[in-house]
């Protein structure tokens, strides 16, 4: 048994070796930001000071409105409340900033043609749909959609959507809308194409967030991702005995796909239990499947086609 032991080991430290080191060297990208706190700013504005912040964030300022509504926005009961709730949860980003430097330095690495762009927080009135934005030039954080899944601003919002209002998660978020510049995928048809699809974007995160635990980068619980694992192998034969994965029936999306309390199986033993969005969980197995049995960069992958990439997965799934 010793004798078995120590090759095992072995194996354990090289890989480990080679994961600090490249880990190293991603480190050494060492990209700086600053937040740039505009919900701050924008709850202090005054008309003699809103000429300037306006000037300053030409593109947080719609032009169909005169400043007086921005004035009057500021002042708002509700508004006020939403700066002191978002002050007091977030008094500094150094956590988040270190995250997001990390994320920022992940992408670079892998991306050089990574243009790191100003990151700006703001607050939305819950748009939880819109918790981040990102384009080239800029990344907003709306902060209100992350001061904690039991804050009373959310209880009239589903447990499911919002037990992913948390402070953790801004940075997977953030990974989430740069994954969706890098995918490649015009025509997503079938039940197969949205689960590479999201296969593709949650390995992206395994890449760009190795620091950040499984279950987050999937938006689960621990129980929830540990439901998922146990019960691989069922999900699986339940989509190949069903024959879904070339299904184009819209309704696959809202029982596996979308965000739900859990996934429909139609089955009473099972649903109740299971977490939502299994599909794209299954997805995620068929991806890192394909990149660990074939030789290929990750940007190649986010560019191929979903049925290539299952085809050459050999994807088994756990027992």
């Amino acid at each position: 048994m010793k004798n078995l032991i120590f090759p095992v080991l072995l194996i354990v430290v090289i890989s480990c070796g080679k994961d600090n080191t490249l880990e190293q060297e991603i480190a050494k990208v060492n990209t700086d930001i600053s937040v740039e706190r505009f919900d701050l700013l924008f709850g202090e504005i005054t008309e003699g000071n809103l000429p300037e912040l306006k000037r300053a964030y030409p593109f947080m300022f719609s032009e169909k409105f005169p400043d007086s509504f921005w004035i009057a926005k500021t002042r708002d009961t509700i508004q006020r409340e939403l700066f002191r709730e978002v002050a007091e949860v977030f008094p500094n980003l150094d956590e988040v900033e270190m995250d997001i430097e990390s994320l920022f330095n992940h992408l670079k690495y892998y991306f050089p043609e990574f243009s790191m762009p100003r990151v700006i927080t703001t607050t939305s009135m819950v748009d939880y749909r819109n918790r981040v934005i990102v384009t080239d030039t800029i990344a907003i954080i709306a902060l209100d959609n992350y001061l904690g899944k039991e804050h009373f601003f959310y209880q009239e919002i589903q447990k499911y959507i919002r037990k992913n209002f948390e402070a953790k998660q801004i940075v997977v978020d953030l990974a989430s809308e740069y994954a969706g510049r890098y995918i490649y995928q015009p025509q997503r048809k079938t039940l197969l194409d949205e689960m590479v699809y999201f296969g593709k974007q949650l390995y992206f995160k395994d890449i760009m967030l190795p620091n950040v635990s499984e279950a987050e980068r999937m938006g689960y619980s621990e129980s929830e991702f540990e439901w998922a694992r146990v019960n691989e192998h069922y999900i699986w034969r339940y989509f190949i005995e069903r024959e879904l994965l070339y299904s184009t029936d819209t309704k696959l999306l809202s029982r596996f796909i979308n965000p739900a309390p859990f996934s429909k199986f139609y089955l009473e033993e099972i649903d109740a239990d299971s977490p939502g969005r299994l599909g794209q969980y299954i997805g995620w197995q068929i991806v890192r499947a394909y990149m660990k049995n074939n030789e290929v960069s990750i940007k190649d992958m986010l560019q191929m086609k979903p049925e290539d990439i299952f085809n050459n997965s050999k994807f088994k799934p756990r027992k």
